[in-house]
């Protein structure tokens, strides 16, 4: 996630784990999408191959706590952040789980 992103956020009292504050920028996707799934968090990414990952989940009934995905040149910072902010105080864990949501909505 871009730092920009985090910062955005942030002061909008949503709060954010980064993999890296996690310990976990390094793990593959369907080990983050796990460690994800194990801390009760939604994933957001801009990363295609995350996605695949969360598609196929999907397809064979693999449950994971979520992803949110936005594609990195088809939305700005400030619409992601306002996005995002909205999935947050909109949404609980059980209405993102094994769900894939699409940003700009």
């Amino acid at each position: 996630m871009p730092r920009t992103i985090t910062a955005g956020l942030r002061p909008r009292r949503v709060d954010v784990l980064t993999a890296a504050e996690d310990g976990a920028a390094e793990l593959d996707d369907p080990d983050l999408l796990d460690r994800a799934t194990a801390l009760g968090r939604v994933l957001f990414s801009q990363d295609e191959d995350l996605l695949v990952e969360a598609t196929r989940r999907q397809a064979e009934g693999i449950p994971f706590s979520g992803v949110i995905y936005a594609h990195q040149l088809r939305i700005s910072i400030g619409v992601c952040v306002r996005d995002l902010e909205l999935v947050a105080a909109a949404s609980e864990l059980a209405d993102l789980r094994n769900q894939v949501i699409f940003l700009p909505f």
